[in-house]
């Protein structure tokens, strides 16, 4: 007992005195410093007094859907970045393939006691998935704030990029290039944004463009982008950063030089982009303004202000480099 004293004083920046105060539910302290004992409570991984256990620390669940694409670790750069600005501590939970489902971090993150969540992809944003787990959420009533277009129905706050918008960038740059047979690199088929983007592209472009969908890896982006190659595509728009670098690498395999013979844009303008080669032309997220806004809209609701469930999209911008060319004559 004395050493769990110690280690949530020091933790906590307070005394041990402090500590039993607020473990023992006396007066004289203050919210913050209660607060902040709490919260080192939970961090350290100690159990609350079960008088307690009902009260939520200053924990925020961030979840994200994976960490090899660079634009998801940017974005935990900037939530926890701000969370700590506003005194909460972020828990952060990485989704990787065959690994923990979503579910579970759930059940995991309500049994921290987390104030709120950011999601920052999931299964929300797959319109054929398993949903029902969100309702665990909805029942405590948490706070939550979703990253990326999803289903429409979940009732939770939603940040995203104008899809519609970032499609009609590409596509309008790969047009002023002289690229007449343009495809599209996308992700499955029931993937929202995915849809989004296809949407857009039809309301501008009719059907005078090809399409292959693949999962969100490098190695399913080659193969999808070289079908589109060898249908006589000389300007692809891809879903993320990730499927544009796959699809330079398609490129490569079947003897194409880009962009001599094939231009391509990303989506995302992650790390390294201008590294790359060529640097990729790519279509920008504001990843820290849409940050802050996820976060400024969680606390919100923590806060007990009212927040509708709705959709606040960003302007996304588009990034030429050294992946797009004119067209080939």
């Amino acid at each position: 007992m004395t050493k769990r004293l110690a280690e949530v004083a020091k933790k906590a920046g307070v005394s041990e005195a402090t500590v039993s105060r607020v473990l023992n539910g006396r007066s004289g302290v203050s919210e913050a410093t209660r607060a902040s004992v709490l919260t080192a409570l939970d961090v350290l991984g100690y159990e609350r007094p079960t008088k307690l256990r009902g009260e939520r620390g200053r924990l925020v669940g961030l979840v994200l859907p994976e960490l090899q694409n660079p634009i998801f670790p940017a974005l935990a750069e900037v939530v926890t970045a701000s969370l700590a600005q506003r005194g909460f501590t972020p828990l952060l939970a990485a989704r990787t393939i065959g690994g923990v489902p979503e579910r579970d971090y759930i059940e995991m993150l309500l049994d921290h006691q987390v104030s709120g969540v950011v999601f920052a992809g999931g299964s929300y944003a797959l319109a054929d998935a398993e949903h029902s787990h969100y309702r665990a959420l909805t029942d405590r009533r948490m706070p939550v704030v979703m990253v990326n277009a999803g289903v429409d129905d979940l009732g939770f706050p939603h940040i995203s990029t104008d899809d519609a918008v970032a499609v009609e960038q590409a596509y309008g740059h790969l047009r002023s290039l002289g690229h007449q047979r343009i495809g599209m690199v996308m992700g499955p088929e029931d993937h929202v944004p995915s849809r989004r983007k296809l949407a857009g592209l039809e309301k501008i472009a009719g059907d005078d463009w090809l399409v292959e969908r693949t999962n969100f890896s490098m190695e399913s982006a080659r193969l999808a982008a070289g079908r589109l190659i060898e249908r006589g595509v000389t300007g692809m728009i891809c879903a993320s950063d990730v499927l544009a670098l796959g699809s330079i690498r398609a490129a490569r395999r079947l003897g194409r030089d880009v962009p001599a013979d094939v231009s391509i844009v990303g989506f995302d303008d992650s790390a390294l982009m201008t590294c790359t080669d060529p640097p990729l032309t790519t279509v920008r997220q504001p990843i820290e303004m849409m940050g802050q806004a996820a976060v400024d809209l969680l606390v919100n609701q923590i806060e007990g202000s009212g927040v509708q469930p709705d959709e606040l999209l960003f302007e996304p911008e588009l990034v030429v480099r050294g992946s797009t060319g004119p067209a080939p004559s």
